[in-house]
C-alpha cells in the first residue's frame, strides 16, 4: 500500500479550501438575492398582482339579414373599416318591391271604401228622413180613407150610398193600409242599415279606421321588408370574418360577417383564484402588449370581476366527484378598462396577448359590481328612420285617397 506523499496532501488541502470559499461565495449570492427580491417584495410587488394570463377582447358584432333573399352585391371584405349606417350587403328587393306595390294598392282602396261608409251616413239618414215624412203621410191618408169608409157604411142600408162606392170605399182604406205597412217595414230597414253603419264608423274618423289602420301595417311591413334588403353596419368597426358570397340565397339570422369595434376594446385578465383578495373594482392597472413589448406602456382599471371562474362556464365543466381527483388553481376573468387615447395612438387586436399589474394600494372600491354601468350598454340607431319615412308613405297615401275632408265623428 502506498503511502501519501507530502505534496499531494497540500494539493488536497488546498482544493478543499477552494470549494469552502466557492460554496461560501454562493450562499452569499443566494442570500444577497433574497434580501433584494424580500426588499422588492415588501416595497413593490406585495401591493400588486401580476398576470401574463391576460388578452383583449372586445365585443364581436353579428351581421344577420333580417329578411331572407339573395346576394347582388357585397360592399366590404375583411379588414375593412365601415361605419354605422353604411351598406354591408345588398339583396334582391324585386319580390319586396312588388309586395309593397300590392299594400299600398290595397291601402289605397281601403281608405275609398272606408270612405264610402261614412258618406252612407249621411245617405242613410236622408233617406230615413224621407221614409218618415212618407208614413206620416200614409198614416193621415190611412186615417182619413177608415173615416170615409165609416161614413159610407151606414148609409148602404137607405140607399143613399151605393154598393158600388161602398166597394171602392173599401178598396181605399186596404190600399192605404197596405201602403202604412211597407213604409213602416222600409222606414224600420233604413233605420238598422244606418244604426250598422254607424257602428263601423263612430268613434274614429276615416283616417284612424281599423281597416284602415290594418291595411296601414301592412304596407308599413312591406317598406320595412324592402328597406331590410340592404343590410346596414350598426356600430363603426373592422370586418371580421365574410361567410357570404355574390348570388347566395341567404336566410333570417344566417351569419354574414361580423364587425369588430376595435376602439371599444378592454382586456381580460384571468388571475389565480388566490391573487382575489384584494383585487377591487376601480383599482389602477399597468399593462403591456405582446406586439409593442415593454415600449409601450397602457394605463386601465379594473372594471368588474367575473362572476365565475372559467371552468365554471366551460362547454363540458370539470366533474371533481372522482376518485382520482387532482386540486387546479382556477382562475377568475377581471375585466380591465383600457384608456381610450392610449388605444387610440397604439392599436391593439382581439385576442393579443397581455401582461396586466393591478396596483393594490387603492381599497375603496368593491369586490363585484353593485350597479350596472349604462354608458356601456351597446345600442344603434341605424335602423330607427325606416319607419319615419314608411309613416310618411302611408300618410301620402291616405291623404290622396280620402278626399278634401275627413269623414266627421259620429
Amino acid at each position: 500500500m502506498s503511502e501519501q506523499t507530502p505534496g499531494s496532501a497540500l494539493v488536497a488541502n488546498g482544493n478543499s479550501d477552494n470549494r469552502k470559499k466557492w460554496m461560501l461565495a454562493l450562499v452569499a449570492i443566494f442570500a444577497a438575492a433574497a434580501i433584494v427580491y424580500a426588499v422588492y417584495w415588501y416595497v413593490n410587488s406585495r401591493h400588486s398582482e401580476y398576470s401574463d394570463d391576460a388578452y383583449v377582447a372586445a365585443n364581436i358584432v353579428q351581421i344577420t339579414p333580417q329578411v331572407a333573399g339573395t346576394v347582388v352585391a357585397i360592399a366590404v371584405n375583411e379588414t375593412d373599416f365601415v361605419r354605422a349606417g353604411e351598406v354591408l350587403v345588398q339583396l334582391d328587393n324585386s319580390n319586396a318591391e312588388v309586395a309593397l306595390q300590392e299594400a299600398q294598392a290595397q291601402l289605397a282602396q281601403t281608405v275609398r271604401e272606408v270612405r264610402t261608409l261614412y258618406a252612407a251616413n249621411s245617405s242613410l239618414t236622408a233617406t230615413l228622413a224621407q221614409h218618415r215624412a212618407e208614413l206620416d203621410q200614409a198614416q193621415t191618408d190611412l186615417r182619413n180613407a177608415q173615416a170615409d169608409f165609416s161614413r159610407r157604411q151606414p148609409l148602404v142600408a137607405t140607399g143613399a150610398v151605393s154598393g158600388e162606392d161602398m166597394q171602392h170605399a173599401q178598396t181605399a182604406l186596404e190600399s192605404a193600409r197596405s201602403h202604412v205597412a211597407a213604409l213602416t217595414a222600409a222606414l224600420n230597414m233604413a233605420q238598422q242599415q244606418l244604426l250598422g253603419n254607424e257602428a263601423l264608423t263612430s268613434g274614429v274618423t276615416a283616417r284612424h279606421h281599423p281597416r284602415v289602420l290594418a291595411a296601414a301595417v301592412r304596407v308599413r311591413l312591406a317598406y320595412l321588408d324592402l328597406q331590410r334588403g340592404a343590410i346596414l353596419a350598426p356600430v363603426d368597426g373592422y370586418v371580421g370574418r365574410r361567410n357570404v358570397q355574390l348570388g347566395q340565397r341567404v336566410a333570417i339570422g344566417a351569419p354574414l360577417m361580423t364587425i369588430i369595434p376595435l376602439r371599444q376594446i378592454w382586456v381580460d385578465a384571468n388571475y389565480k383564484e388566490v391573487q382575489l383578495r384584494r383585487i377591487r373594482i376601480g383599482q389602477n392597472v399597468a399593462l403591456t402588449a405582446d406586439v409593442y413589448g415593454g415600449k409601450v406602456d397602457y394605463h386601465g382599471r379594473v372594471a368588474g370581476i367575473g362572476s365565475g371562474t372559467g371552468a365554471a362556464f366551460a362547454l363540458l365543466p370539470a366533474q371533481n366527484a372522482t376518485g382520482n381527483w387532482i386540486k387546479v388553481v382556477q382562475r377568475v376573468p377581471v375585466r380591465i378598462a383600457l384608456d381610450a387615447k392610449e388605444v387610440a395612438e397604439h392599436p391593439l387586436r382581439v385576442g393579443m396577448s397581455m401582461e396586466a399589474t393591478v396596483d393594490l394600494s387603492s381599497k375603496g372600491g368593491s369586490a363585484l359590481a353593485d350597479a350596472s354601468l349604462h354608458r356601456d350598454a351597446a345600442q344603434t340607431e341605424v335602423y330607427a328612420g325606416a319607419e319615419h319615412a314608411a309613416d310618411a308613405l302611408i300618410d301620402k297615401i291616405i291623404a290622396d285617397n280620402i278626399g278634401d275632408q275627413s269623414a266627421p265623428r259620429h
